[in-house]
C-alpha cells in the first residue's frame, strides 16, 4: 500500500491546480506534480538526449520550489533500504 507524505506546494501559485512535492514512504521515491511540458523545442531537446518511455511525462516546476525538492531528498530513504 502506497503511503504518500505531502511536503508542500508551490508557494507562488493559486490555491488550486499547483505543483506539489511528495515522498512515497513505502519506497522512498519522490513524487512531483506539475504541468506537463508542452513546448516543442524543449521536448525535442530532452527526448533526443533521453527518450521518454511509455507512461513517462516531462513536468515543469518553478525554481522557487527548490527548497521542497531538497526537503524531499532529505526525507526520502536514500540509504538504500528500499528497492
Amino acid at each position: 500500500m502506497m503511503a504518500l507524505k505531502f511536503l508542500g506546494k508551490d508557494p507562488g501559485s493559486d490555491v488550486d491546480d499547483c505543483p506539489s512535492v511528495w515522498v512515497d514512504e513505502t519506497d522512498g521515491s519522490i513524487v512531483i506534480q506539475g504541468r506537463e511540458v508542452q513546448d516543442a523545442e524543449t521536448r525535442v531537446l530532452m527526448t533526443s538526449l533521453n527518450p521518454l518511455a511509455e507512461g513517462e511525462r516531462v513536468v515543469r516546476i518553478p525554481f522557487r520550489m527548490a527548497p521542497l525538492l531538497l526537503a524531499a531528498c532529505r526525507d526520502a530513504d536514500l540509504g538504500g533500504s528500499h528497492s
